[in-house]
């Protein structure tokens, strides 16, 4: 379980090679002896290079291969620990081409499959988990996108609209047996997913990003946006009349 200074014993990652996820597995390696990670990602280099980070960094890590978009198996990537699960972050998904993914249907499949269609099913099996333990945390990784969806990436920002309300929902349903859900809210994000784009205002880090997840589940807040100025630009956006918001270049 999370210690009275909040420290996990067990963190599992899900999208395991994600920048964010290991970014808070290092900070919770810093300040947590013993911590063992799960890395639940697919099979290859990227994974191997995540273990020997992790390792590097006093953990001990087991590896467990996952497949966003194979949703059939993800019953068995939660059930493949035998620890209780402290904290599960969320932290898969993808982000695709905007124009293509509006005039592909292959294209826009994929999108939901990953970003909305594996959320869910790993969230339900993560659930289960959760109310046999009778504790736990669920770090679920939205995204301002789905806030508002704009012009310019609405696929994408309607995954994480329909991700942001299932993780929400999920953090209710949980509450009376001993879990909790933790909804993060990014910007636009320095990493290996946003590489070669213009940044946005507001831009951020990994690290950061992590920071604030740290203190958002010692803190027992339901819900952070990353950086914290992004809350207030999203509720005036949210309001803006359609009109207006249609002519802002988003």
């Amino acid at each position: 379980m999370i210690n009275a200074l909040g420290h996990p014993q067990h963190l599992l990652l899900l999208g395991g090679t994600s920048d964010i996820a290991l970014a808070i597995a290092d900070r919770y390696a810093a300040s947590s002896p013993g911590l063992h990670v799960t890395v639940a990602a697919r099979p290859g280099e990227r994974r191997d290079q995540a273990r020997q980070r992790l390792e590097s960094a006093g953990c001990s890590v087991e590896t467990v291969d996952f497949d966003a978009a194979d949703t059939s198996s993800h019953t068995a990537v939660v059930e493949a620990s035998t620890r209780d699960i402290d904290i599960a972050v969320v932290a898969f998904g993808v982000l695709g081409d905007p124009e293509e993914a509006w005039t592909s249907v292959e294209a826009a499949t994929e999108l939901a499959t990953v970003n909305y269609l594996g959320a869910v099913t790993i969230g339900v099996a993560l659930a289960d988990r959760i109310r046999r333990q009778g504790h736990g945390v669920i770090v679920a990784l939205s995204s301002v996108a789905g806030e508002r969806p704009r012009r310019s990436n609405f696929v994408y920002g309607s995954t994480k609209a329909g991700f942001d309300a299932f993780y929400t929902g999920l953090g209710e349903a949980l509450r009376e047996h001993g879990g909790r859900v933790v909804v993060v809210r990014p910007g636009f994000v320095h990493s290996r997913m946003t590489e070669g784009l213009e940044p946005a205002p507001l831009a951020t880090t990994p690290q950061a990003v992590a920071e604030a997840v740290v203190d958002t589940v010692r803190g027992r807040s339901e819900q952070v946006w990353v950086p914290g100025a992004l809350r207030g630009v999203m509720s005036g956006l949210r309001h803006l009349p359609r009109p207006v918001f249609r002519r802002l270049p988003l």
